[in-house]
């Protein structure tokens, strides 16, 4: 995303986003799910090690296999044990990265900065994205699309550049794998292998 003037756009959406959204850090965990992938949840307390990578990576916990969100999961109780304020802090800098991914990929493959930069502010600000947001449980959903957005720019890089089609097309299929380690939807990733079938 070349140029000044969407550096600094890039950066204000991502103040706009933390201003926004700063007065979900002095919410508690809720009843729903985030005992099941928290405060409820002996692994995930237990914090990174190499018992919990092997959990993580073999758990069907809540019906779902979700390494990189245990994974995360684990990290904020290594870092902030079970004080919700640091939990929610790590959903808002997600959201946050993927306002200024989003415009980074919309920038890289229209070429139009302004209408890029209202889509990407639409999308960090909408009240549909609050739930995501503000529900630790939902890390699964700030995660996925971070990984997908990945994707999605390493992709719009691999079909820019012929001479690293190699390097880029595997950047672009290891990204792809990771959203469906975080959410147990798999539509991004069948998305992004019809995509590479066909450059534009």
């Amino acid at each position: 995303m070349p140029g000044a003037r969407a550096l600094a756009l890039a950066a204000a959406l991502v103040l706009v986003t933390l201003v926004v959204y700063w007065p979900v850090v002095g919410s508690d965990f809720v009843n729903l799910d985030d005992d099941r992938y928290v405060t409820a949840n002996p692994h995930v307390q237990r914090g990174l090690s190499l018992a919990g990578l092997r959990w993580a990576l073999s758990s069907g916990e809540a019906s779902l296999w979700l390494p990189l969100t245990w994974l995360s999961h684990m990290a904020d109780c290594q870092l902030y044990g079970l004080a919700p304020a640091g939990h929610h802090v790590t959903n808002l800098l997600l959201h946050a990265a993927n306002a200024a991914l989003l415009l980074a990929v919309l920038v890289r493959v229209t070429g139009s900065l302004w209408s890029s930069a209202a889509v990407a502010a639409l999308f960090a600000l909408h009240p549909l994205r609050v739930e995501s947001v503000a529900w630790v449980a939902e890390r699964k959903d700030v995660l996925s699309a971070f990984f997908w957005l990945l994707t999605l720019f390493a992709y719009a890089h691999y079909v820019e550049r012929p001479g690293a089609s190699r390097r880029g097309s595997w950047r672009s299929r290891c990204s792809s794998r990771c959203p469906s380690c975080c959410c147990s939807s798999t539509t991004g990733r069948s998305g992004v292998s019809r995509a590479r079938g066909s450059r534009p």
